[in-house]
């Protein structure tokens, strides 16, 4: 009897670790699958950020310190189709958008931005039908 309750719980572990882990986010995976498409368009790779609405998360923010004159590209990569529902936006250091992937209702995976001031610069990812609420992006820039 100990032993059937003993492989019971090994069996029950190894289950929920195993749905667990299927249905975790590869953010680094998409992260990393955007960077080469930076240069394609001319652009230097900046940063990689994840994209992880885990947890019931509305959106997923950074920061960057974007510089005048520079133009800023920022890409995206989910599973499923192009952009999977994220939405991309840029708010400039006082919270203003300047840029977002959302267009007429369409949802775009690559956003260019040509900056006008330099300073903080706001970058939210929301989800917007999203399914797996799991994605990747890339920063890069050109002179």
């Amino acid at each position: 009897m100990k032993n059937f309750i003993r492989i019971t719980f090994l069996v029950s572990v190894f289950i929920i670790t195993s749905v667990g882990l299927n249905g975790q986010c590869n953010s680094d995976g998409f992260a990393t699958a955007c960077i080469p498409k930076l240069a394609s368009g001319g652009f230097n790779f900046l940063k990689s950020y994840k994209v992880d609405g885990d947890g019931g998360k509305e959106k997923v923010e950074y920061s960057y310190v974007f510089t005048k004159g520079t133009q800023y590209m920022i890409n995206l990569c989910a599973n499923g189709a192009a952009t999977d529902g994220i939405v991309v936006t840029i708010y400039d250091s006082g919270r203003n958008t300047v840029a977002t992937s959302k267009i007429n209702g369409q949802i775009v995976n690559a956003i260019a931005y040509p900056c006008n001031a330099t300073g903080i610069y706001y970058i939210t990812y929301t989800f917007d039908g999203s399914s797996g609420k799991c994605g990747g992006s890339a920063l890069g820039f050109k002179r």
